[in-house]
């Protein structure tokens, strides 16, 4: 298979409704590890949060695998994503599995087995890459990485259920979080992560799925930066492979839009993949409308606030980064508390009001 026209891509987003949705990990794991593993595979709390999702109008969610689970476990893996994938479609939602992902913001490279507790006040802090910044460098493990493509693709390639493929989440993200500031891991890996993202294209085109491939274009500039958003070679690279057009923007309206009208060129289908962090701007009270009238999909971070810790601040420095302050008093992602009560039940009842709008949920 080669890259999908933009008029077949168009095509496919035409016999579907405007997509609205969230990033999904239960509130009980605190990595994707410990959601994938069979001992800590939480049904009850899936089904539960799912319904909730449901209830409030979402219509699709993303989701992480890990190679690693697949490694140690690979039918173990497919039973429990076919479950998910069940679960999902009859609460109304549709999903978008995430094969790799560079984001270790923990500091630590991935370990099959029982996962840490969550570092207290740390946003994030014991999330893991898949397969490992670290496993990006081992030629001898590149023939996992390809049994896992081939294998999980192959298996789901005709499931409806299945919205869309994102190949990997932010490739070359080297970025590990500090409660009191962010640093960059060296060295820097993304020569390894470019060249698994194209690898993995050609993998999962080979297993010829029905569903559209994509990775998200997740660098851009700060606000008042004159240079066009997108333009790192893994961000191009990522725009010029994918089916449809998928991206990252944790910014305030203003400039949220301004990436829309970049990306608008390129006439496909066009989806955000990661958003909504409140102290930055990134509000669902304006966004989700904008998301709205442009056509554009969206898949908020979090739904439920759990061992994560994404309810509290990216490290001060990288807030200021994207113009806002690490404000500990408002919760920075996530929608709902552990019993399903809304943070913000504005928030809820506009996604509610939105997505009502559009006949023929996806399931």
């Amino acid at each position: 298979m080669t890259r999908w026209t933009p008029a077949r891509a168009r095509a496919w987003a035409a016999e579907r409704p405007w997509v609205c949705g969230f990033n999904y990990l239960p509130s009980t794991a605190v990595n994707f590890l410990e959601m994938w593993q069979a001992e800590t595979f939480d049904r009850a709390t899936i089904l539960r949060e799912l319904g909730w999702a449901a209830e409030i109008g979402f219509n699709a969610l993303r989701v992480n695998l890990h190679t690693l689970v697949w490694q140690h476990d690979r039918d173990g893996l497919a039973e429990r994503f076919n479950w998910l994938l069940d679960a999902a479609a009859r609460a109304g939602l549709q999903t978008v599995p995430c094969l790799f992902d560079d984001c270790g913001f923990g500091g630590d490279e991935p370990a099959f087995g029982p996962q840490p507790e969550p570092i207290p006040g740390v946003h994030n802090s014991r999330a893991v890459a898949s397969p490992g910044r670290a496993a990006l460098s081992d030629p001898d493990l590149w023939p996992v990485f390809e049994g896992y493509v081939r294998d999980i693709v192959g298996r789901f390639a005709a499931d409806p259920r299945i919205l869309f493929w994102d190949i990997y989440n932010e490739p070359g993200n080297r970025m590990i979080f500090h409660r009191d500031g962010a640093r960059e891991h060296e060295p820097d890996f993304t020569p390894h992560s470019l060249a698994l993202m194209r690898a993995a294209f050609d993998w999962a085109r080979e297993a010829r799925p029905i569903q559209p491939l994509t990775v998200a274009a997740w660098t851009t500039p700060a606000p008042g930066v004159a240079a066009a958003p997108y333009q790192t070679e893994v961000d191009r690279e990522a725009l010029a492979l994918s089916d449809i057009v998928t991206f990252h923007a944790y910014w305030d309206s203003a400039h949220v839009a301004g990436f829309i009208d970049h990306l608008a060129a390129l006439e496909r289908p066009m989806f955000c993949t990661e958003w909504m962090a409140r102290p930055v701007g990134s509000r669902i009270a304006d966004q989700l409308t904008l998301f709205k009238a442009r056509g554009v999909g969206a898949f908020q971070w979090g739904l439920v606030a759990g061992r994560t810790q994404t309810t509290l601040p990216w490290p001060a420095k990288l807030v200021a980064q994207h113009g806002g302050a690490a404000d500990r008093s408002v919760w920075f992602h996530d929608l709902l508390h552990a019993d399903g009560t809304p943070y913000d039940p504005a928030e809820t009842a506009l996604i509610r009001r939105l997505t009502s709008a559009d006949a023929g949920i996806a399931g």
